[in-house]
């Protein structure tokens, strides 16, 4: 049987490691066993915050909405609560979405949401 030397594959193996860390600091991007940890790591983190950013996004449009909302005097709950006794289902997106881009239309919200709190 022949020895087989995998310098190549190994090189080719380690540039891949080396261009995934590119932007680290330090030995990080340097040195093939730092780096290899780095991307570890880094890919770890990526993953994981890929899944939490949905819940930042969902707290984001419930400040947008809290504040919207204030502005036409009623608080995050109420304006939520009212929106349901009437009926309407727009999700938390859409609303952060037209409380930001069209106040009118979010205030005229805000009013029937009062409307049904009151009755």
């Amino acid at each position: 049987m022949s020895r087989v030397k995998g310098g190549i594959t190994t090189r080719r193996r380690h540039n891949k490691v080396l261009e995934l860390t590119k932007g680290h600091h330090g030995k990080r991007h340097a040195l093939y066993r730092h780096a290899h940890e780095s991307m570890l790591h880094a890919l770890d983190y990526a993953y994981v915050h890929r899944r939490e950013r949905k819940g930042d996004m969902r707290r984001l449009w419930i400040v947008r909405i809290n504040a919207a909302a204030r502005m036409g005097g009623l608080t995050y709950n109420q304006f939520i609560n009212g929106l349901d006794r009437a009926n309407i289902e727009i999700n938390r997106k859409m609303l952060a979405d037209i409380a930001v881009k069209d106040p009118a239309k979010f205030s005229s919200l805000v009013k029937l949401a009062a409307e049904k709190l009151k009755s």
